[in-house]
């Protein structure tokens, strides 16, 4: 027994097993956190997209008319042209402004009108119920003119569009005819409804004269191309309105009062309308004749009586 027991003892002792090194893969725990974390990402941006396109509307274009005009102004300000319808001194002025200044507020121009269009498109496409509130709102209405406004202001002081070319006579129609259409839907409401609250007196507001002002930038462009014929019955169809606008306006019924405090900016529409009326007629004539002058004065003094009362 004792020799065995010293054998047991010198024998040789085995060598250590040898440690394994293993690599767990993600448990299925872990792959459902990841996929949560992504989905909730995915959520968050879908339900910010939503939330800007719920309160996306047609009155934001009030920036693009604002630019184009702005566009529009440099332009005339710092082409050739001749002396009967710029003073020398101010056409001299502007003209030795470099004319990146005009391009680079115009491109500006045009950017913030793509991104305002795609994002109006998205809410067309997404959220086509509040487009057509919008466009069953008495005032909500009136804005849909200002896209085609805008893009009516951006071709005629475009830098590579020629106005006696294909393509700017293509795009004036695909934008004339959107306003053409807004006024055969307003003017026809206004003359045919037998429902008071789509009567002229119940639904005019400052808002409804940008059906106007989108016939008389109609009304330019077209006599741009020398079109005057074409120019003529755009112009009258916007002037006649703004008279029958004006007085009604200017009598405060009870339908004017119906705007929101939060526009109560647009009331420069009341002399942005007679000063494109002054454009539109300059073009169509060739000069700044009488009537250009009227118009004019018309605004000038309509933008200085609002001044004054605002103060």
């Amino acid at each position: 027994m004792f020799s065995s027991t010293m054998e047991f003892h010198t024998m040789p002792s085995l060598p250590p097993h040898p440690t394994l090194i293993t690599i767990s893969s993600p448990s299925k725990h872990e792959h459902e956190h990841d996929y949560n974390d992504h989905h909730r990402c995915t959520s968050v941006v879908i339900r910010s997209i939503s939330s800007i396109l719920t309160r996306f509307h047609a009155g934001y274009f009030r920036i693009t008319l604002s630019l184009g005009s702005q566009a529009l102004l440099w332009k005339n300000l710092i082409e050739p042209t001749s002396h009967n319808t710029i003073n020398p001194l101010i056409h001299h002025i502007f003209h030795r402004f470099h004319p990146i200044t005009f391009l680079s507020l115009w491109s500006f121009s045009l950017a913030v009108l793509l991104l305002l269009s795609f994002i109006y498109l998205l809410r067309c496409i997404f959220h086509l119920d509040m487009v057509k509130a919008e466009f069953l709102h008495h005032v909500g209405v009136n804005y849909l003119f200002a896209p085609w406004i805008s893009w009516l202001l951006l071709l005629q002081c475009s830098p590579w569009i020629d106005c006696k070319t294909g393509p700017y006579v293509g795009l004036w129609w695909a934008l004339v005819i959107p306003v053409v259409v807004l006024d055969v839907k307003i003017y026809g409401q206004w003359f045919t409804t037998k429902r008071i609250k789509y009567n002229l007196t119940a639904v005019a507001n400052p808002t409804s004269q940008m059906s106007v002002i989108g016939n008389l930038v109609g009304s330019t462009a077209a006599a741009r191309m020398g079109w005057n014929e074409t120019a003529m019955v755009l112009f009258s169809l916007g002037m006649v309105h703004y008279l029958v606008l004006f007085v009604t306006l200017y009598q405060r019924l009870s339908g004017s009062d119906k705007l929101p405090a939060m526009l109560r900016p647009v009331f420069f529409l009341f002399f942005a309308a007679p000063g494109m009326g002054s454009l539109a007629w300059g073009a169509i004539s060739g000069k700044f004749d009488t009537t250009a002058k009227m118009l004019f004065f018309l605004s000038v003094f309509l933008f200085m009586s609002l001044d004054l009362l605002r103060n």
